[in-house]
């Protein structure tokens, strides 16, 4: 499933080749989403020599699959990051993504790139009377630090809520226009890019870099890893500090009135909601929730859930477009940008967006320039990649690690294989054939698909997502479809596709 912002551009999305040959650059930047496109146009403009490396194609996994959100406005989350890190982190925190905004925003207009970009106020929502104090506690803490905000009644909103929090001058856009603008820019400024070019391993040689993928070797000075989860595990630690979300969504037509701005829930289960300009004459809206963390038994369909909060509010809508996405979350909320590990020196990551990837896109582009280019940035240590603080945070840390654990330990239910008929279509379950599990998918005509359930990158057993059909990790959140094909990060192999007798 293609979200609309992906079949938006289909016709207008240039086809990147594949690189088959060795080659030397000054930078090597692994990820060809809102990142890693980012730091490329930066350094590009700085007259360095730039090579993006993407698995798949550009823009086609996390990117495309967001809400195309630009804001500052993260939820009821400044009254946490003032208690947890203090006001002064908290004003630098806004002051980074304001510019963020501005930045996108002066981009588009120096690149003349259309995509659809429109100011639009931001609105933190609740349903629950028992939230409404909270929302006027996060208006207290907006207050402190300077961003303005507005207490809104239920009567100001165009749906059924008993409050929310109204701040102004935020934005959204076609995240895929965007994308493509700032790829044209890059190609102009002599920077490449490739599809379909698998990166598996990173080594360090003398005082360079050795980017190693299928068809070659990648000679470099700085490394960029903008894979939304890092592809390395070591020795950045990464698995310990976060770990990875899953949400839905659906874009609608309806006949009702579209309501401007964009929304999301201080309760959950989280919504966001947010319009789409199609053309000058019609609109649609995008509905984004059920998040759950990724490799969880979720039996249920989330896309019907969405689609039954849309028929509460717009009867008559009909559903266009249905899509997932993915995104790291950190222990203490904060993004990781910075220097990879103390070890790797001149190896960068932008990583742990916690859902807010726009603007943070923005931010990680600037700072890791300014690090290349060995100039200061006054936001550096807000993000500084290589702090351990969270593994402080004892109980998240021993839950990841229990999870781990159990996934590792490969005892969960399966099925014996005489009950492989009662497997529905379009079901997956894990099954015991000849005392070893295998993944079984019964697809819409009843055809068997076969995978060993274990994850390629660390060991752990996956678990069937119903809602898209794929094997997911409860680990590290590594994704498969239904034959096997690695299609999120962290994971860099395939897992087994085995063939049994239907």
């Amino acid at each position: 499933m293609s979200s609309y912002w992906i079949e938006s551009v289909k016709n207008i999305k240039k086809e990147y080749k594949r690189l088959n040959n060795n080659i030397k650059t000054d930078i090597c930047i692994i990820g060809g989403g809102i990142t890693g496109l980012s730091a490329g146009y930066e350094l590009a403009k700085e007259k360095m020599k730039v090579i993006i490396l993407e698995k798949d194609k550009i823009g086609e996994k996390t990117t495309g699959n967001t809400t195309g959100k630009i804001t500052s406005q993260h939820g009821l989350f400044y009254k946490y990051l003032i208690e947890s890190k203090g006001i002064e982190f908290a004003k630098k925190y806004l002051m980074a993504n304001e510019e963020a905004i501005k930045n996108i925003k002066e981009i588009i207009l120096k690149e003349n790139i259309e995509c659809d970009f429109k100011y639009q106020d931001s609105y933190v929502y609740t349903k629950k009377e028992e939230e409404i104090e909270k929302i006027k506690e996060e208006i207290k803490a907006l207050n402190a630090i300077e961003f303005h905000s507005e207490f809104i009644n239920k009567n100001e909103l165009p749906f059924k809520a008993l409050a929310a929090i109204k701040v102004e001058n935020q934005a959204q856009f076609n995240i895929m226009k965007y994308l493509i603008g700032l790829a044209n820019c890059i190609e102009n400024n002599n920077g490449k890019i490739f599809e379909k070019t698998k990166v598996y391993d990173l080594k360090k040689e003398n005082d360079k870099y050795l980017v190693f993928f299928e068809g070659g070797i990648v000679e470099c000075q700085n490394v960029i890893i903008a894979t939304r989860y890092p592809i390395f595990n070591s020795p950045g630690f990464y698995f310990l500090k976060m770990y990875q979300s899953m949400s839905y969504a659906i874009a609608l037509e309806t006949n009702n009135d579209i309501p401007e701005g964009i929304y999301i829930s201080s309760d959950n289960p989280k919504i966001s909601i947010r319009t789409i300009d199609v053309n000058k004459k019609n609109k649609m809206i995008v509905i984004v929730g059920n998040d759950h963390k990724t490799g969880e038994s979720n039996n249920g369909d989330n896309y019907k859930e969405l689609e039954k909060f849309a028929k509460s509010v717009y009867p008559d809508c009909k559903i266009m477009y249905r899509w997932s996405t993915e995104d790291c979350i950190t222990l203490d909320k904060i993004p990781y940008i910075g220097e990879f590990s103390k070890f790797m020196p001149n190896v960068y990551v932008a990583t742990g967006y916690n859902k807010w990837g726009i603007t943070t896109s923005n931010i990680a582009a600037n700072i890791i320039k300014d690090k290349i280019l060995k100039k200061d940035n006054k936001y550096e240590n807000l993000f500084k990649a290589t702090r351990m603080e969270p593994i402080k945070n004892i109980k998240e840390v021993e839950n990841i690690l229990k999870e781990t654990a159990s996934s590792l330990i490969l005892k969960k239910m399966t099925i014996p294989y005489n009950k492989i008929n009662d497997i529905n279509k379009e079901e997956g379950k894990i099954v015991e054939i000849e005392g070893k599990k295998v993944g079984i998918y019964k697809d819409e005509k009843g055809n068997l698909h076969a995978v060993n359930p274990i994850c390629s990158h660390f060991g752990c057993e996956v678990i069937w997502n119903s809602s898209d059909k794929t094997w997911d990790c409860p680990c590290h959140g590594s994704r498969f479809d239904c034959s096997g094909k690695s299609i999120y990060s962290p994971s860099i192999k395939d897992i087994e596709n085995l063939k049994i007798n239907n």
